[in-house]
């Protein structure tokens, strides 16, 4: 079994956590770093005095021992507590000073419980072999170097604290305006072409700009071209449609007037496959506009599904696995799953397969199965496989009119080959409670129905 290794959460990825860590961290290296070289240059210099002034004093008891005058108090020949390498060092002939604890004397306030009293700093030097020394309190100094070390330590962390607070809030407005650039871009890739970051320092030009303003005015540039550049791709769609329309009705008129026979033939297919053509480009120039109106009732899914599969003509299996009522505008469902099972029966090979499980109608084929764009970024209009067999717009026109109704459309392709794409539908759930006005056994003014005693339809409404 393998072990799956850890993962960290995904809000440590965000620039904020990682800003928050690096500032901490140098703050912190930052407060060691100049702690150290307060604590080490005030300790230096602490040490230096206590020394001085202990050596002086020794001057004055090497004096006193060589005139035979009796001793100042806290000097002696090797007296008790005197450090061994201190000790060492005077019978080697030489003079020398160390921080270590001084002798308990009587009454002293700052005896600990081991007869020791506090910090003392030592001097000794050599007396006929032996050791003379003399020592001076180094209790207050210990406690003024213990101060700056607790000030230090409280003022670094006060620092980082203020620090870090002033970088996560000068962190956090980038990142707003990052992700705010962001929530823009999604919408734009949704479709919403309107969208725009309009960032604070890209409006006011006198104001210095930053990475993040050149970002966001780069998107709002980019969205502006592409909203013009599509745009006027629909307009020129929406009018050479428009103006195919009339000599193409014309046309149609004078092929049927053509007498019987194989030419004949030819040309009234290829009249009504300019037709459809062009009735497709129209259909999407409306589902491009957004202004289409649905109109919306509640119906059952499955016999919906069967008569259009009847009116297509395929030999397309139907499968019930659950019946279910829908809420949608029947029209445009029967062109959505129209064309998904023409796609099926022109790009696929049999058996095509129609299924509905509840609220979800799926269509399945045995042929080559999707190619790998239509998987990756969904159909594009006038891009096909290579095969030569229509012109894109089939589910480009599925995926709009879905998209209207309310429908969810995934395209994939099965382990055992073919093509397959779900369409899950908004399913009806009828109020049994009562509707919006107290009504028991309302239906809240939902939509109309096929049933005959269903509720009243309600207008349609723009999406």
């Amino acid at each position: 079994m393998r072990r799956r290794g850890f993962r960290s959460p995904s809000w440590t990825a965000s620039l904020t956590w990682k800003s928050a860590v690096f500032l901490t961290a140098m703050c912190c290296t930052l407060a060691a770093l100049l702690g150290f070289l307060v604590h080490t240059a005030v300790t230096r210099q602490t040490v230096e005095q206590a020394r001085e002034k202990t050596l002086s004093r020794l001057e004055v008891v090497t004096d006193a021992y060589e005139a035979g005058e009796p001793l100042p108090p806290g000097s002696g020949i090797d007296p008790p507590g005197l450090p061994a390498s201190l000790r060492a060092l005077a019978a080697d002939g030489e003079r020398g000073t160390v921080v270590a604890d001084g002798p308990h004397r009587p009454g002293d306030r700052d005896g600990d419980r081991d007869g020791r009293s506090g910090p003392a700093m030592w001097a000794a030097g050599p007396a006929d072999g032996r050791a003379l020394a003399t020592w001076t309190d180094y209790s207050h100094s210990a406690r003024t170097i213990g101060g700056l070390d607790r000030a230090i330590i409280g003022s670094s962390l006060l620092a980082i604290a203020a620090t870090l607070l002033v970088g996560l809030f000068a962190v956090g407005r980038v990142t707003r305006r990052l992700h705010q650039s962001a929530r823009v871009a999604r919408r734009i890739s949704a479709g919403d072409l309107d969208a725009r970051v309009h960032d604070p320092r890209t409006a006011r030009p006198v104001r210095a700009q930053d990475e993040v303003a050149i970002v966001a005015g780069a998107l709002d540039t980019m969205a502006s071209t592409l909203q013009r550049k599509l745009q006027t791709e629909q307009r020129f769609t929406a009018d050479v449609a428009h103006e195919l329309r009339t000599p193409l009705t014309g046309l149609s008129a004078a092929a049927e007037l053509l007498p019987d026979g194989r030419p004949a033939e030819l040309v009234r297919d290829r009249v009504r496959a300019m037709r459809a053509l062009t009735e497709d480009l129209l259909e999407i120039s409306r589902l491009d506009a957004r202004t289409e109106q649905v109109d919306l009732a509640v119906h059952e899914l499955a016999p919906l599904a069967e008569r259009v599969v009847r009116a297509s003509g395929t030999d397309t299996e139907v499968r019930v696995a659950g019946a279910a009522r829908v809420e949608t505008d029947r029209r445009r469902l029967e062109r959505v799953i129209g064309n998904l099972v023409a796609n099926a029966h022109r790009h696929g090979r049999p058996p095509v397969v129609l299924s509905v499980d509840g609220a979800v109608v799926s269509v399945r084929d045995h042929g080559p199965g999707f190619p790998a764009y239509l998987l990756d970024g969904g159909p594009q209009r006038f891009r096909t496989d290579g095969a030569g067999k229509g012109h894109g717009l089939g589910l480009t026109i599925a995926l709009g009119q879905a998209q209207v109704i309310g429908a969810r459309l995934d395209f994939a392709n099965p382990p055992d080959g073919g093509a397959l794409v779900r369409m899950t539908l908004p399913e009806y759930v009828r109020l049994d409670d009562g509707d919006a006005d107290g009504n028991p056994g309302g239906d809240g003014g939902r939509g109309a129905t096929d049933d005959p005693d269903g509720p009243t339809p309600r207008p349609p409404h723009a999406m």
